[in-house]
């Protein structure tokens, strides 16, 4: 079971703002240069990546590899909350055949943000 996700970022408080603000996460609290959030019962955690390398042993590259999938009702309003907001808006929204209608962002540290709803499949999968 998955008890954390934490990302490394550059700014701490420029990311709070965001994934507060703009994904609308549920935040909990800041300490010593890490923020958490409510996730629907995953911790979603910001750290610092100027503290990670005594935690990694080794210097923490930027972002920009992986994405967060954020699963939400209405992706189209959404899209128009993104963009109102000044969010980077990288694609979308569009329909996807594995059955989500998704929009893309990029956050402060170029992390990719999926907003997706459920829509029907357009393709089988295979098993």
């Amino acid at each position: 079971m998955i008890g954390y996700v934490i990302l490394y970022v550059e700014d701490l408080e420029a990311s709070v703002g965001f994934y507060r603000d703009v994904v609308g996460l549920e935040y909990k609290f800041t300490d010593a240069g890490y923020a958490e959030f409510e996730a629907g019962g995953v911790r979603f955690g910001l750290y610092e990546r100027r503290r990670a390398e005594w935690l990694t042993g080794r210097a923490v590259s930027p972002g920009a590899g992986g994405e967060i999938v954020v699963m939400v009702d209405d992706v189209d309003a959404w899209a128009e909350r993104l963009a109102g907001l000044g969010a980077p808006v990288l694609s979308g929204p569009a329909d996807r055949p594995w059955g989500h209608r998704t929009v893309h962002v990029a956050d402060p540290d170029g992390f990719v943000v999926e907003f997706a709803t459920e829509i029907p499949r357009a393709r089988g999968r295979r098993t």
